[in-house]
């Protein structure tokens, strides 16, 4: 990371700290669970990151706006932080987002697997249909590899 991207951060989150307070407690507070999640997540894409940090920002974003369009002080503040609802809408956000997280690849993967079956069927089919109409010359390079189908100067490659 930049130093200078950091200073900067440090100098806007240190105004942001003395002029809004508790909307940055409620955010730093609120949002721990997609700061984790950005901490451990160690990918490039930080496809964990979004997908917990998007939904925890979900959460967090109702309790903000009270916040924002009501009594925006320390007291409101410290009232939504100690709400057992609130924290549960929260990091219920967040385990929304872990759980999608951990359980739509696997489902994806055997859908694209069952597709790719059901393809691989269908392709047999054709195969089937053309050497029935063709010949079984047609398959025999093809299944065995000859070298009758490879080009020139590709004889000797494996």
């Amino acid at each position: 990371m930049n130093l200078k991207a950091v200073f900067w951060g440090l100098i806007i989150l240190g105004l942001l700290v003395v002029i809004a307070l508790p909307t940055v407690m409620l955010i730093g507070f609120g949002m721990l669970p997609g700061i984790v999640a950005w901490i451990i997540d160690r990918t490039e894409e930080k496809y964990a990151t979004f997908c917990v940090g998007g939904l925890n920002f979900c959460g967090v974003f109702p309790y903000l706006m009270e916040l924002w369009t009501k009594d925006h002080s320390m007291q409101q503040a410290t009232s939504m932080l100690t709400s057992a609802f609130s924290l549960a809408a929260m990091y219920g956000g967040a385990g929304l987002g872990w759980t999608l997280y951990l359980t739509l690849p696997p489902i994806i993967s055997s859908f694209i697997q069952v597709m790719s079956q059901r393809r691989l069927a269908q392709l047999r089919q054709i195969q089937k249909n053309i050497i029935e109409e063709w010949g079984d010359e047609v398959a025999a390079d093809a299944e065995f590899g000859t070298d009758e189908l490879k080009g020139p100067g590709m004889k000797n490659a494996a």
